[in-house]
């Protein structure tokens, strides 16, 4: 790990060899050689700025090992599970909204979550960007995910816009708790109808149910719950409102 306390060495980025939507970015995060080079700022939790390499495929990650984690009282340890979760709810969606991200027990620091680095436009977050039609279904497809993780902190902050074009949601570890406590800023959505290919998609994973690879990362009262937010989007047909007004993350950005 490279010294310099808290600071994110953004100097020292590879070159990667493999983007974000690149098939084998998962695998090559379940199969690389990590290596750690710095603390990101601005996190609450330790979240570490990482490379993975093997041969000549790299590319760069964020790293959050569940030893780094500041303890809660509504969530139990392992936050980083319910980032793995949330990666692979967005894959059976067929979304591909949320980067590439891989549980690894092996990591330098302990066992974690290994999320593929998306390099961005980070002065742009989901207050620039919503007005773009660009954008509509991406972010669409991310309002609806996070009903049915049930995401606690959608910050305009977590939906970021690649150097791809794409918007993509980080930060989803503070999702799919059984009690329904959503708060997101993607609330511009609310009462409009769903789109006919969303709706598919979400009767798909009713349908087939969650993917096996979330069993190991969520309790069985937390998979039955999302399952039941995703037949409650199917029966309403459109976008969920927040009726109180209250349900936004703090800070909102």
């Amino acid at each position: 790990m490279s010294s310099g306390g808290d600071e994110t060495p953004l100097d020292e980025l590879l070159d990667a060899t493999v983007a974000p939507t690149d098939s084998g970015a998962a695998h090559l995060l379940r199969s690389g050689q990590i290596e750690v080079h710095g603390r990101m700022p601005w996190s609450s939790n330790r979240t570490f700025l990482s490379s993975v390499s093997d041969g000549d495929e790299r590319a760069q990650a964020i790293y959050k090992p569940e030893a780094g984690e500041r303890p809660l009282w509504d969530f139990p340890a392992g936050l980083w599970k319910r980032e793995v979760a949330a990666y692979e709810l967005s894959e059976a969606l067929g979304w591909h909204v949320v980067p590439a991200t891989v549980a690894r027990s092996d990591a330098p620091l302990g066992e974690g979550s290994l999320q593929f680095f998306v390099p961005s436009d980070y002065e742009s977050h989901y207050f620039t960007v919503r007005d773009d039609r660009t954008h509509r279904r991406r972010l669409e497809q991310i309002c609806v995910l996070d009903i049915i993780a049930n995401n606690t902190d959608r910050k305009a902050g977590h939906c970021l816009l690649g150097d791809d074009g794409q918007i993509w949601a980080i930060d989803n570890g503070l999702s799919f708790h059984a009690e329904f406590k959503v708060r997101t800023v993607l609330w511009d959505f609310g009462g409009d109808p769903l789109p006919a290919e969303i709706v598919a998609d979400v009767c798909r994973l009713v349908e087939h149910g969650l993917p096996s690879a979330v069993d190991d990362l969520l309790d069985v009262f937390e998979r039955d719950a999302a399952l039941t937010r995703a037949n409650a989007i199917v029966a309403g047909g459109r976008f969920p409102e927040d009726p109180t007004g209250q349900r936004y993350p703090w800070p909102l950005v």
